[in-house]
């Protein structure tokens, strides 16, 4: 009786895999979720939690089945590769462009554009001289590392475009995951030292460090009521940082490297 009942999970999760991805990613994010709230205090963002318990599981399936797709490589979990892959990920980019209100914003104005461009601009020049720092010398793979500190998504997708491999995405990543966790946990410690109390401040802090995650959860542990506005801004940067990294970031980089 139980071996039958374990064939017939088995089954569904091979036959259906992406919908079986969907519940694995889902149960991961619920348990993400638990522990920001109980282990954190919310101080960390469930989204965060999930993103490193995501690449640590990946890092174990690798070991597990030697092979290059991490959990993808297991039958039962096949459905991530897809559920991973490109055409998912682009679908999400812009379903997240989609819910900007131009409207609103209109209402950040200069500051909120200057803001932007300091927060692409000025991780991307810390990543790249952290890249070279620790060896890499190529064009692609400083570009890449250094879009992943605009965000963990502008870095993948960028060396995606440009032809980086997946040690390097991978790497990209990781350096956009630290960077959400450091602004999850440090925006409640310096808030009252910026200023950081009111809509406007918190539309020119969400476009400086552009981690939505990071943004939201720094945020909500601060004050809930600015969660929007620091949203707002940082939601940018994504798109922003997909369009730059791959084409002017990239001919920036490669003209001063070859």
């Amino acid at each position: 009786m139980e071996h039958a009942i374990w064939h017939g999970l088995e089954h569904v999760f091979v036959e259906q895999s992406l919908v079986a991805a969907f519940a694995v990613v889902g149960a991961l994010i619920l348990v993400s979720n638990f522990a920001a709230k109980h282990l954190t205090n919310g101080r960390v963002h469930g989204s965060a939690i999930a993103i490193v318990l995501g690449l640590v599981l990946a890092y174990v399936g690798g070991l597990y089945t030697g092979g290059k797709k991490g959990l993808a490589d297991i039958p039962v979990l096949a459905g991530i590769g897809l559920m991973g892959g490109a055409m998912l990920r682009d679908f999400a980019i812009v379903a997240t462009a989609f819910e900007v209100d131009v409207i609103e914003a209109r209402r950040a104005g200069l500051l909120g554009v200057l803001a932007l461009a300091l927060g692409t601009i000025l991780p991307f020049i810390v990543g790249t001289l952290t890249a070279v720092a620790f060896g890499y010398h190529d064009a692609v793979s400083i570009t890449t590392i250094g879009a992943g500190a605009i965000t963990y998504i502008v870095g993948p997708v960028t060396g995606a475009a440009i032809g980086a491999d997946s040690t390097v995405m991978a790497l990209s990543i990781a350096t956009g995951v630290t960077k959400a966790v450091m602004v999850m946990v440090g925006t409640p410690l310096v808030a009252r030292l910026i200023g950081l109390d009111n809509p406007r401040s918190a539309m020119a802090y969400g476009g400086l460090m552009g981690t939505v995650s990071g943004v939201a959860g720094g945020l909500a542990a601060t004050d809930p009521k600015l969660v929007p506005y620091g949203a707002l801004t940082a939601t940018f940067h994504t798109g922003i940082g997909c369009l730059v990294g791959p084409s002017i970031l990239f001919l920036a980089v490669r003209a001063l490297v070859g």
